[in-house]
């Protein structure tokens, strides 16, 4: 976040839209990757699009690695659409150039990574709309689309036993209530017509080598797949897409491959002049983004910095990949169960480990939100270009300014955010609860701005806290967080994690572990690496560590409102907490102990005793 550039935010509404490969290669923080043995990272300038806004950052000298180069493109925006809770995007026909200045020869493997949006083709792989205007342009629903809120309702309410494996109730964001949806509302338009189903990721693979293979990390993370078992029919046939088992799972996928293993005969030849490559480079399996920075970074070496983990297993280690939104990823030798985590997942991110994923619909999207949205923002704007500062470098800096003696945390002791402004993913797998803001006054200078934004992003760091807790309760034992992605850029965001979850926190030399994550798969289909296991152990030295540590004094006086929030929009402005188990919140303890609400309160006597100004809700 604090390497963003301002000034080049999204075309119309701050939408999902755009024309090009190149486009959606970015857009998906998908990466291109290629590896030689005796190159260096060399990042060129590249323009990365995270969640309807474009930010462009520029790395020009070489960062010292074990022998990986990634190369990435540099491309644009070039329209958007969004449309309430629908997020649809388009494909293009072609995706741009991604390798300038270096020897073709030098290439030795391509890794892809993209997020978990459905791309939607017919039986001759030709776009089909996924919209009610028939636009065939806007092919990919995107991940955080919430459009078949209906029809996961109705999936949960079968019970049936996949659902375990996604934390005991499967998320709007998954792709199997998108595809009800598509049949239920674009029956003739979309699908009687599709003859492929894919995740990004497993689309650019496509795109790359023509091999319609799917990866195990895609189909076992989104779409319920089993790696031990395979597709489970009953599942299907329960909620009404019975036609994949009729068709043998042709459409969605049964060929199903380990990340990393390479894929066909490599590279097409159109695939490779679309590209500046030579054909026949060798093309991995891919992976989900937010695995891919798992992947990147709980390998880390830690040695010689002090850190608890180092003479811990890697199990002790909670990846946390920030951006537009956040994942936590934990990983385990043997399942675990968590309420309201997705997983646990086996092999999907490393392999012979158990994956639960923990996350935060909106976090770096949240943040500009509600920044973007504050009347003090255009003041902010200029005082930041004044300063030749990001917004949120300005903000920070701005934050130390008015701190005065005490630590910054404690400027938001009155001020108080619940961060579900797109729903709840984790632990509480509510789709349907809302973002609030409590403590809020008359002003509305700069120096409001910035509470808020701390505000904001103390909320989010509670959020992993909450997670974190679900997890631990369910068996997890973790002691250290290795962030990466954009936000893991922010000073702010990271000591806020360290302050309010209580762990030290471990960030990258290699700040783009993503990359390091696709570049591992490249590297296994080239056959540098024999395996993913020996590929992280031996990348493991790219990641020399910076550390955070935590600060006890910040945590008492911020934790205690922040349940009660919660509690005030069940009980209050959904009438019934019967939906959540809000009595399990904070490891088996009462949600706010020294408050016990009784459904038939006053609401005026409720007010008075949470001790709040009066919440908004969004």
């Amino acid at each position: 976040m604090e390497g963003k550039v301002e000034g080049t935010q999204c075309l119309e509404n701050r939408s999902h839209e755009a024309t090009t490969w190149a486009w959606m290669l970015e857009q998906a923080a998908s990466v291109l990757l290629s590896l030689t043995r005796e190159g260096s990272f060399w990042p060129s300038q590249t323009n990365r699009l995270r969640g309807g806004s474009l930010s462009s950052t520029t790395m020009s000298n070489p960062l010292k690695t074990s022998g990986m180069r990634a190369v990435l493109s540099q491309r644009f925006v070039t329209r958007c659409q969004k449309l309430q809770d629908n997020h649809a995007t388009s494909m293009g026909t072609s995706w741009l150039k991604v390798v300038q200045g270096i020897d073709l020869n030098q290439i030795r493997g391509l890794g892809f990574d993209a997020t978990c949006s459905l791309v939607v083709l017919d039986k001759r792989f030709r776009p089909l709309p996924v919209n009610h205007e028939g636009d065939s342009h806007r092919n990919v629903i995107m991940w955080l689309d919430h459009r078949a809120v209906s029809q996961v309702h109705r999936i949960n309410e079968t019970k049936h036993s996949v659902l375990q494996y996604v934390g005991g109730v499967m998320s709007v964001e998954m792709q199997a209530p998108k595809l009800l949806w598509l049949k239920e509302n674009l029956r003739e338009t979309c699908w009687d017509k599709a003859g492929h189903f894919f995740d990004l990721p497993d689309f650019l693979s496509w795109k790359a080598t023509g091999v319609t293979a799917r990866s195990l990390c895609s189909l076992v993370c989104k779409w319920t797949y089993s790696a031990e078992k395979g597709w489970d029919d009953s599942f299907w046939k329960m909620i009404g897409l019975e036609d994949f088992v009729a068709d043998n799972y042709n459409k969605i996928g049964n060929q199903v491959l380990p990340p990393g293993t390479s894929l066909g005969s490599g590279l097409t030849p159109e695939a490779a002049k679309e590209l500046g490559l030579r054909p026949g480079v060798p093309v991995a399996a891919s992976l989900i983004d937010a695995h891919a920075g798992g992947l990147g970074v709980i390998g880390a070496d830690v040695r010689g910095h002090g850190l608890i983990c180092e003479g811990q297993p890697v199990t002790s280690r909670l990846a946390v990949i920030c951006g537009t939104s956040s994942c936590h990823m934990g990983i385990s030798k043997d399942p675990i169960f968590v309420p309201g985590v997705w997983g646990p997942y086996f092999s999907a991110m490393v392999p012979g480990f158990w994956l639960n994923e923990g996350g935060q619909s909106v976090t770096g999207k949240l943040i500009d939100h509600l920044v973007q949205g504050h009347p003090a923002f255009p003041e902010l704007q200029a005082k930041a270009t004044a300063r030749c500062q990001s917004i949120y470098a300005y903000l920070n800096s701005h934050l130390d300014l008015i701190k005065k003696a005490e630590p910054v945390g404690f400027l938001t002791v009155d001020l108080h955010v619940w961060p579900d402004f797109h729903g709840n993913r984790s632990p509480l797998a509510d789709l349907t609860l809302k973002g609030m803001v409590t403590g809020l006054k008359l002003s509305q200078d700069l120096d409001d701005l910035a509470i808020l934004y701390l505000a904001t992003v103390q909320a989010i760091a509670f959020g992993t806290r909450f997670i974190i807790e679900a997890m631990e309760t369910a068996g997890h034992s973790i002691s250290t967080l290795f962030l990466c992605g954009g936000l893991s850029k922010n000073p702010l965001f990271v000591q806020m994690h360290a302050d309010i979850t209580g762990m030290s926190v471990v960030l990258s030399q290699e700040v783009e572990s993503v990359l390091v994550g696709a570049a591992i798969l490249g590297a296994c289909a080239s056959g540098d690496f024999t395996s993913v296991q020996v590929a992280l152990y031996l990348t493991s030295g790219l990641l020399a560590s910076e550390r955070f540590w935590w600060k006890k004094e910040m945590l008492k006086k911020k934790s205690s409102p922040f349940s009660p929030l919660l509690q005030l929009q069940v009980h209050v402005l959904c009438g019934s907490a019967s939906s959540l188990a809000l009595s399990g919140l904070h490891s088996g303890q009462p949600a706010c102990p020294w408050f016990e609400f009784q459904p038939d309160m006053p609401r005026t006597w409720m007010w008075s005793h949470y001790f709040f100004s009066p919440a908004l809700v969004f």
